[in-house]
């Protein structure tokens, strides 16, 4: 059975930006949609606790390959890395301001970030058919080219949004109907 499983990102929570409207948007259409809420701060947002919760979802065959998993900020590396280090296949990934080996934010940003970066980025291609990657030119927090490259790295299709910031509810993002079309 086909279902979606939306991620958070840095400092987040499925609680936030437009995670909750696509949530329920998502379940009104009937379908399954899980929205898993990942330990954040430094000392806990790390590559291994952020693994550790997403196994147990695969474990309980909630991740599989008709599973799309969509995912906002530092989210989308991270999963790129755990399909590729498990190699899980999905149907489809949807990532929004996706970046990987983006310093410079701030200290703790980069402190929970950092662990989520690899290098085998590109190889997530070998476990969903479709990635699609939205970003934005002006986000305050990851500058443009960064977004742009790790599109250019992965994405089968990419939306650019301009001037929509993160993409978040700072940015006005409450809800992001551009995604719709995607799922």
């Amino acid at each position: 059975m086909q279902n979606y499983c939306i991620i958070h990102g840095s400092f987040s929570s499925p609680h936030s930006n437009w995670i909750p409207w696509l949530h329920d948007f998502i379940q009104s259409e009937g379908k399954q949609v899980y929205t898993p809420d990942f330990p954040i701060g430094v000392g806990f947002q790390t590559y291994e606790n952020w693994s550790k919760l997403l196994k147990y979802y695969v474990d309980l065959g909630l991740i599989h390959e008709n599973t799309t998993i969509i995912a906002h900020s530092i989210a989308p590396v991270f999963v790129a890395k755990f399909l590729v280090e498990h190699q899980i296949k999905v149907k489809k990934l949807i990532f929004v301001c996706g970046f990987n080996h983006y310093l410079g934010i701030n200290d703790e940003y980069d402190a929970v970030n950092e662990s989520m970066y690899f290098d085998q980025l590109a190889d997530v291609k070998q476990y969903a058919k479709d990635i699609i990657c939205f970003y934005s030119d002006n986000d305050p927090y990851v500058k443009f080219e960064a977004e742009k490259q790790f599109a250019d790295q992965i994405a089968t299709e990419q939306v650019f949004l301009p001037n929509a910031g993160h993409i978040n509810s700072e940015s006005g993002f409450d809800t992001l109907e551009d995604i719709a079309k995607y799922l």
